[in-house]
């Protein structure tokens, strides 16, 4: 999905989801129907947010990073949080509005995220980036994109970020550039259901505090 000219004024790189997007506008509506799909099947797309959910109070805020069509947001806002999800890709924040009315989702960009400025001044009690969002970012920005998830936070809030760790973004990089951005590991896991994280693990959650 083209950006719109206000957006064309930024200098950072696009993302390599909106690359894909570019080369194939077929694929954000592909991804929408493969989770509505999975919903109809009974397929369980609800892990992210158990995890998240074990985590916090009831009634907690939560800013869902690179929300997609609204999967984990939606789940959260089901079990009673205030959500507010954030996607650069238009199609899927329609898809987000359409299937899961109730949370706030809007259009923008995690590397610029700035959501006092669009009138949310309260802050978060976590932050959650699932689905390999990190890893769709363009290469030299992840820490922009942390560093602004951990503007959003409230005091003794959490940032938790889930990504493969095949996808061109190495773990170590990652935990480099959580640091520089304010942000140190409490917990590291292999998956959303608690499993150990190992050197050789093919997926990282990483659960990150202020540093």
């Amino acid at each position: 999905m083209a950006r719109t000219p206000e957006e064309d004024t930024v200098t950072h790189p696009r993302s390599r989801w909106e690359e894909i997007v570019e080369a194939n506008p077929d694929h954000s509506t592909w991804y929408v129907e493969r989770f509505r799909a999975m919903a109809r099947d009974g397929k369980d797309v609800d892990g992210e947010a158990r995890l998240v959910d074990a985590m916090l109070p009831r009634g907690a805020r939560i800013l869902d990073a690179g929300c997609g069509p609204g999967r984990v947001g939606s789940a959260l806002a089901a079990r009673g949080h205030t959500v507010v999800g954030v996607d650069v890709d238009p199609v899927l924040i329609a898809a987000a509005e359409e299937d899961h009315p109730g949370p706030t989702w809007l259009v923008g960009d995690l590397v610029d995220m700035d959501l006092p400025a669009r009138g949310i001044a309260e802050p978060f009690d976590l932050v959650v980036c699932a689905g390999n969002v990190m890893t769709f970012l363009a290469d030299g920005t992840h820490e922009a994109a942390l560093a602004r998830m951990h503007a959003h936070l409230a005091p003794g809030g959490r940032v938790v970020v889930g990504f493969g760790t095949g996808r061109g973004y190495a773990v170590q990089a990652f935990l480099a550039d959580a640091r520089r951005a304010g942000l140190v590991p409490d917990v590291l896991l292999a998956t959303w259901d608690l499993r150990p994280y190992q050197p050789d693990s093919d997926f990282v959650v990483a659960v990150l505090r202020e540093a």
